[in-house]
């Protein structure tokens, strides 16, 4: 799900306390905690798991038309209007033409059980494979569905984290503006500055204040797109104890591997396993070709009697039983089977298609995540020098500044300088943690997050 498309409707029922008030008897996660949260609580997961119990049963229905199937059946009929039937006029004592007379009885019951059991069918044989691989399907969509939880949880959880920390940016610079603020006013009382210099520093104490309601705003959404992902009701409070730094990749990003689509994947053992059911399926169409036996007994008691249906005590039972095979052989079915089989082997083509097409996308994602990762470590370190260097402008330019060597304007723009190189180092941080986990997910071990 895109995180974006969560904001705004997530903000409007958002209730979440501010990020002052959440750090205040919240309850502590980590990354590895959110994630262990999220794997027993998000709905996508539980569906899922449904889903691969539900194959379960399946199994049970399809082996259940191998065992006997056994049935008690009744049946009693009270005819309203005989059929009539014409015997030759020898029969007729009268002699003066054919003998009508009605046939049957007035009443016929009948009661029985009756056994059948089924001998060869190949079509069953290849639905109970199917069956199985059908259970293995759904079990790895529950895996597929737990690694996009996983990477969802990971991007909202170190968003937060990035707001959190351009946060305490923001009121680091608010406070130097504070001070800044209250030097001015006491210099203006004193004559020692012109108002529009203390009216400067107050348009851009009010931009940086409204940048931060603007922070506090994206912070509460991001939280609780967190909550969202995390299946955690929004109410509740949590603050995260992890760091903008945290290494995600147990050992060092390599090329290795990369012509290689990596099989832990759940959505390459998924397009597998998608092959392996049509291959199966194409069997089970070439099964109707093969002959079918079952075996098959009854036993029944009949009673035909004219009078009364119910209380008749003239009306008499008799036992009748039968066993005996059934044997279905296909002959010609107007090339229907064929048919079926060359649709599904065209199918069967374009799955291949789609590993192929998948091991390229892989390859396309691992080789940008792994350039990404580069490009962020760099990024970071100049961006690293930048705050730096912008901090020391600052300082040497607040000093010029208090000696008077130095224009105000010259200092406000030091300041918004180094608001932009911690802005800019804060999102590098994040683009640094997006890549790693762009980088887990594409080797397939984004379930390492949650051990």
């Amino acid at each position: 799900m895109n995180i974006k498309h969560l904001l705004v409707g997530l903000a409007l029922f958002s209730m979440t306390p501010t990020f002052a008030q959440s750090q205040t008897g919240a309850k502590e996660l980590n990354l590895q905690q959110a994630v262990n949260y999220a794997l027993e609580n998000n709905e996508s997961i539980k569906k899922a798991s449904y889903d691969e119990l539900g194959s379960k049963y399946q199994i049970n229905e399809v082996r259940s038309t191998g065992l006997p199937q056994v049935e008690v059946k009744g049946s009693a009929v009270r005819t309203i209007e005989k059929s009539m039937i014409a015997l030759p006029a020898d029969f007729n004592p009268e002699g003066t033409g054919p003998l009508i007379k009605p046939m049957g009885t007035d009443n016929t019951v009948q009661a029985g059980l009756s056994v059948t059991q089924l001998l060869f069918s190949k079509s069953y044989f290849v639905g109970l494979k199917a069956a199985k691989s059908a259970e293995d399907l759904y079990r790895i969509r529950k895996e597929m569905a737990t690694e996009d939880v996983i990477y969802n949880v990971g991007s909202a959880y170190y968003q937060v984290l990035q707001t959190k920390e351009q946060f305490n940016s923001i009121n680091a610079n608010l406070d130097m503006l504070t001070k800044l603020e209250q030097i001015l006013t006491l210099q203006y009382k004193n004559d020692l500055v012109k108002k529009v210099d203390v009216n400067r520093i107050k348009v851009n104490k009010i931009n940086l204040e409204n940048q931060k309601e603007n922070l506090q705003a994206a912070y509460v959404q991001q939280l609780n797109v967190l909550k969202f992902f995390m299946g955690m009701p929004l109410e509740e409070q949590i603050a995260l104890t992890g760091s903008a730094d945290d290494v995600l990749l147990d050992e060092q990003p390599t090329m290795a591997g990369l012509n290689e689509a990596p099989t832990e994947r759940a959505q390459f053992k998924i397009l597998n396993k998608q092959k392996e059911l049509k291959a199966l399926e194409i069997e089970n169409i070439r099964a109707g070709y093969y002959p079918t036996l079952a075996a098959f007994g009854n036993y029944n008691y009949q009673s035909q009697y004219d009078g009364s249906m119910i209380g008749n005590s003239e009306a008499m039972w008799f036992p009748n039983s039968q066993v005996g095979l059934q044997l279905n052989i296909p002959i010609f079915d107007g090339l229907r089977k064929k048919s079926q089989v060359q649709q599904r082997e065209i199918e069967l083509k374009k799955m291949d298609l789609d590993i192929q097409q998948y091991n390229k996308n892989t390859q396309v994602e691992l080789s940008n995540a792994l350039s990404q990762l580069g490009n962020s470590q760099n990024n970071i370190a100049a961006q690293e020098r930048n705050v730096k260097l912008a901090q020391e402008v600052y300082d040497t330019t607040n000093q010029l500044y208090k000696e008077a060597l130095a224009p105000l304007s010259d200092l406000l723009n030091a300041e918004t300088a180094l608001r932009e190189a911690q802005t800019n180092l804060n999102n590098e941080r994040l683009k640094y943690q997006i890549a790693q986990l762009s980088y887990l997910k594409a080797k397939g071990n984004l379930e390492s997050l949650s051990k």
